[in-house]
């Protein structure tokens, strides 16, 4: 078995979402697991001086248009919510908290939050909601909104992004395959060749 591929994302990023919906179907064709990272950009940007790219003139407007037009490619469900980009560090946390304690589960968290800003327009950015998604796949609600308000579960996400910028991630999704880094859900081509050739 080859090493994992290492897979960064920001619950807000569309095309993180497009990338977490295809990734893992992707590796298991080469016999690659995937580990899964979020990450904060918001934390990443201020590290890069960049800013988030729908408010930028021009690129924005383009963005809007190419996050469904790339939902619509990938075969990939995604309707962009009312309220975005969003603040999600109540999501990062919540899946290290679950991962520490069962990494399937914690996988099952990520895809249901993606799905639930892309997909059904809800607002992550609120703690509540989160908490709500996470105990309708059978988390005990209380117990993740104590873990929320630990120093200990919000020092791990912050841990986890300055990791991440370590490692040379400066964005959302950001695939790295045995040392090489693939930054956009518009290099997803590239990667599938990565796995298929062994680099090139």
């Amino acid at each position: 078995m080859s090493e994992p591929i290492d897979f960064y994302f920001d619950f807000t990023s569309p095309y993180g979402y497009l990338m977490s919906e295809k990734i893992d179907a992707l590796a298991e064709r080469f016999g690659r697991k995937v580990r899964w990272h979020p990450v904060l950009l918001g934390m990443i940007f201020k590290t890069t001086g960049a800013t988030a790219p729908v408010g930028i003139p021009l690129k924005g407007d383009y963005l809007r248009r190419d996050f469904e037009r790339s939902g619509r490619y990938f075969e990939v469900p995604l309707t962009m919510p009312a309220k975005f980009p969003v603040a999600t560090q109540a999501a990062g946390r919540t899946y290290y908290w679950l991962h520490g304690q069962d990494c399937a589960l914690a996988r099952r968290f990520a895809h249901a939050a993606y799905r639930a800003m892309f997909r059904e327009g809800k607002d992550i950015s609120s703690p509540e909601e989160v908490v709500g998604i996470a105990a309708s796949l059978g988390v005990d609600a209380a117990a993740l909104s104590a873990a929320l308000q630990t120093d200990e579960v919000k020092e791990r996400l912050k841990t986890e992004t300055e990791a991440a910028m370590d490692r040379g991630v400066f964005g959302s999704p950001h695939v790295i395959i045995d040392g090489e880094a693939f930054w956009g859900m518009d290099r997803y081509e590239q990667i599938e060749r990565w796995l298929e050739t062994g680099g090139f």
